[in-house]
């Protein structure tokens, strides 16, 4: 029998997409490898940690250090971002054997297996700045029950004045358009109908390569695979929204009507010093392009209050803006500062009971928006594909429930929508 293997994977779906790639590495070897969830004391715990703010940095802290409290023997390996930023912190943490950044993840098993022989603590984080290629793990998939999350590029070159990412995961390097077909139509023959595009900036998605080959001429690619019902967005950039764009987008009928937009503030001043290069005015106009294109568009965003210098006259333009848009859903974050980013030594920073105040008043503009939305359905038809027996999503990400003694797993059926509830819509399968 293997050493048994146990992953704890913190933040977005590009880490949840690596730690499986990783999985994969180890299985191929003989290891066993036990879920997140296991009591069972495993021979080596991999924290794919994150960076995005500061609770992850200390999410991803607490964690390293609860594994060896658990069990003294356990070889603790720390990857990812927040381990490619702060190499010199978690050195410190006597509990971590292994600290590897992101360019390490894809040789982990030749990192643990040279710790086991050696047992001398190992630090490799390669200067991710100069990373010019993406670093392939073959063909691995991340599927989360009945859709497949497919990791098309790495890296970010925007850097906003309170993103630390740029620094965790380097420039834009993108995915050969090949090796993204090839795992897709591996997906499709495996049964599963939907697929999320995923990286870490997606809309910036072919500028690396020599010849020009955009995020829309992948997409129109992925539509002609048979088997696949539905092509999901992960979160995009909103000037990569343009007439051109749209009016090939449009075209292909996999599409999922459902456009996470990051915006993060409704107020021009406030975007200007989180340098997001684009106007509340151009955003207006890409919200309408939309709107226009799909009448059941549904549109998410995250933003973030109390960034520094946010006066309650800024708070109000956004909060007025956030109102006319009426996005379905609003992930709000309040503003922590990320050392070594532009704004974390920014002047009038925002003090915590107002960042509160602001996030709450967001989160009920949220809830109600989405409300709003879910009663347009009520008596309707919608397809919803099932990811459990009972529940799933339409394509414009409506999360419905029924009640039905079918077998409803990965199938994609018609239902009635009958009744809202807070944050879903209960339906009925329409019976054939």
């Amino acid at each position: 029998m293997g050493k048994v293997v146990k992953f704890i994977t913190l933040g977005c779906k590009v880490n949840q997409y690596e730690t499986n790639a990783m999985t994969q590495k180890f299985l191929e070897k003989g290891y066993k490898v036990i879920d997140e969830s296991s009591e069972e004391n495993p021979d080596i715990c991999i924290i794919n940690t994150c960076t995005v703010t500061n609770m992850s940095d200390r999410k991803s802290r607490q964690m390293l250090r609860r594994v060896k409290e658990k069990s003294k023997n356990t070889i603790v390996v720390a990857v990812g971002c927040y381990a490619q930023i702060a190499k010199e912190e978690l050195l410190k943490i006597t509990e971590i054997d292994i600290v590897l950044g992101n360019n390490e993840k894809v040789n982990i098993v030749e990192y643990v297996e040279e710790y086991i022989k050696e047992n001398i603590k190992k630090v490799e984080t390669e200067d991710v700045m100069q990373s010019k290629e993406f670093s392939e793990f073959g063909d691995i998939t991340y599927s989360e029950k009945t859709r497949a999350v497919i990791k098309i590029q790495d890296g970010c070159d925007r850097f906003c004045s309170y993103c630390i990412i740029p620094y965790a995961r380097g420039r834009v390097r993108s995915r050969k358009p090949q090796s993204i077909i090839s795992e897709i139509n591996q997906i499709a023959q495996s049964g599963i109908k939907e697929i999320v595009i995923t990286g870490i900036h997606i809309a910036s998605y072919g500028k690396d390569f020599k010849e020009e080959y955009k995020l829309i001429d992948l997409l129109e690619e992925i539509n002609k695979i048979n088997g696949i019902k539905r092509i999901r967005l992960g979160s995009i950039e909103p000037l990569l929204i343009t007439e051109e764009f749209m009016e090939r987008i449009k075209k292909l009928e996999k599409i999922c009507h459902h456009f996470h937009l990051s915006l993060q503030s409704g107020c021009d001043e406030t975007l200007k010093r989180m340098n997001r290069r684009y106007t509340t005015e151009q955003f207006r106009d890409i919200v309408k392009l939309l709107r226009n294109a799909y009448e059941d568009v549904n549109l998410t965003t995250d933003i973030i209050v109390g960034f520094p210098g946010e006066t309650e006259e800024e708070f109000n333009k956004t909060y007025e803006f956030l109102k006319e848009i009426k996005f379905y859903k609003m992930h709000i974050f309040k503003y922590s500062p990320r050392k070594g980013t532009k704004a974390a030594v920014m002047q009038n920073q925002v003090n915590g009971d107002k960042k509160e105040e602001r996030s709450r008043k967001l989160l009920e503009l949220s809830n109600k928006n989405e409300i709003e939305y879910n009663k347009r359905y009520i008596g309707k038809k919608v397809e919803v594909l099932f990811e459990e027996e009972n529940k799933g999503h339409t394509q414009n990400y409506i999360m419905i429930y029924c009640n039905s003694h079918q077998k409803l797993e990965n199938e994609i059926k018609e239902v009635i929508c009958r009744e809202e509830k807070e944050d879903y819509i209960l339906a009925d399968v329409i019976e054939m």
